[in-house]
């Protein structure tokens, strides 16, 4: 019996792969081995950073709250306190979006805080 290699699956995988590939830069586009090698790392950096980006946006957050904050005499873990303490249910994006593009707005947070 011939032996079967199923080659039609083969070229599909590598077809996906090349695909991926498309836009990398020499040789990383169109030889297999430096191809799958090149998207494999890319999968992985893209998967690190995907939670990598939601770290670096609280900490965007944080700081433009804690900004905000000081403009009024308070510091972020004061403020923060007292508004969990207060009931205020307002997030931490919602919060930093006030501080930056509405003061009017996070000054009457503050006021409501204190």
């Amino acid at each position: 019996m011939p032996r079967s290699v199923n080659s039609v699956a083969s070229r599909a995988r590598r077809k996906k792969v090349m695909k991926q590939a498309k836009g990398y830069f020499g040789r990383r586009k169109n030889v297999w081995t430096v191809a799958k090698n090149a998207v494999d790392k890319a999968m992985l950096y893209a998967y690190r950073d995907r939670k990598a980006k939601k770290r670096n946006f609280r900490t965007l957050w944080i700081t433009r709250i804690n900004a905000g904050a000081r403009m009024h005499g308070m510091s972020y873990s004061q403020f923060m306190g007292k508004a969990k303490a207060s009931g205020i249910e307002l997030n931490r994006k919602v919060l930093a979006d006030l501080a930056m593009n509405h003061p009017e707005a996070f000054k009457a947070v503050i006021e409501k805080v204190k």
